[in-house]
């Protein structure tokens, strides 16, 4: 048996912190009502998991029909795929909140378990979306008033490292972070988007959203993710965004791919790389791929993360004094 010290029994977070997500989750279902999105609940399991090199999924067996012990079902990293099958069928707006898992997550700002807010609206641009997104933002830290910013990924590259992420070569990524002082570079093989994604965490995220509300868009289409491209400007722009707050990245959404071969074909790309990595391979989402055949609605999308929201609400610098038991107390 394991012993349990006098002090694992009691919850990680005060009762304040615990009563204020209470009334978080109130204040959020009444904007959603207002606004006529319908909640929804989809379910934690599924057949398939994502693909996308840069998460790992937790999974588990069941013991049922159909299910035998060599067959895992995996923990949702987010309600995303079964949230769009529900709009291929009609449903119209809809939020969820919802318990999420990724392996490999553990930190200041990271737990294995989460709580994220996903919602999607059927016509709307990302740039519509990322209003309301700052409306409810907004609402729940109780500042109506707290500034917005708009920044292109390519602008803050430029205006803070002095190179174009769209066209700067590998080499010079290194000797960029080299400039700017970053240890550990030795031996380090990153791809181009390894090396953006260094500069932009270690070098970028700092500086934004300090007193303001910072969207970071229009990402590399390497770093499209779900989204879709946009190819009428200078350069291709995925049509994605960030929101970050006080150097935290809070939410992240995009103009969502609607396009079943494209979508398929990235999830494969997907696979090629963890298979590279040594990384486990996952079974690809076939019913998401399917609803998008059968025809989803252009709509954007958002996921944003409820136990973060709640630090900056709250003014705790660590996520376990949001969390009723952390994992280690679970």
């Amino acid at each position: 048996m394991t012993e349990v010290s006098s002090a694992d029994w009691r919850p990680n977070a005060d009762l304040t912190a615990i009563r204020a997500r209470a009334e978080l989750y109130a204040g959020i279902r009444a904007f959603f009502r207002e606004a006529g999105v319908l909640e929804v609940e989809t379910p934690i399991l599924s057949r398939a998991a994502v693909t996308d090199p840069a998460l790992a999924s937790l999974s588990t067996r069941i013991d049922i029909a159909g299910f035998g012990p060599d067959r895992p079902l995996y923990l949702q990293t987010s309600p995303e795929f079964a949230m769009k099958r529900l709009l291929a069928a009609g449903i119209g707006p809809v939020y969820q909140i919802c318990k999420v898992f990724r392996d490999e997550e553990r930190g200041r700002r990271h737990h294995p378990e989460f709580s994220l807010l996903e919602w999607y609206r059927p016509g709307w641009s990302y740039e519509r979306l990322m209003d309301e997104v700052g409306a409810l933002v907004r609402l729940a830290l109780g500042r109506p008033a707290m500034p917005i910013e708009h920044v292109t990924y390519r602008d803050l590259f430029h205006d803070g490292l002095g190179i174009d992420p769209w066209h700067t070569e590998v080499a010079e990524l290194r000797r960029t972070a080299e400039r700017a002082g970053l240890r550990g570079l030795d031996g380090l093989d990153l791809d181009r988007d390894g090396w953006l994604d260094l500069l932009l965490t270690q070098c970028l995220e700092p500086g934004l959203g300090q007193e303001r509300l910072t969207f970071l868009c229009d990402y590399p289409p390497s770093q499209a993710a779900l989204a879709r491209v946009r190819t009428s400007g200078e350069v291709p722009v995925a049509e994605r965004f960030e929101l970050y707050i006080d150097g935290i990245e809070l939410a992240n959404g995009f103009g969502e791919l609607i396009d079943a071969r494209e979508q398929r074909a990235r999830f494969q790309a997907d696979i090629e790389i963890r298979r590279a990595q040594g990384r486990p391979e996952p079974p690809i989402d076939e019913p998401l791929l399917a609803a998008l055949a059968h025809g989803m609605p252009e709509c954007a999308g958002v996921a944003l993360g409820l136990d973060r929201l709640l630090m900056l609400a709250t003014g705790n610098e660590h996520i376990d004094a949001v969390l009723s038991f952390a994992v280690e107390r679970a």
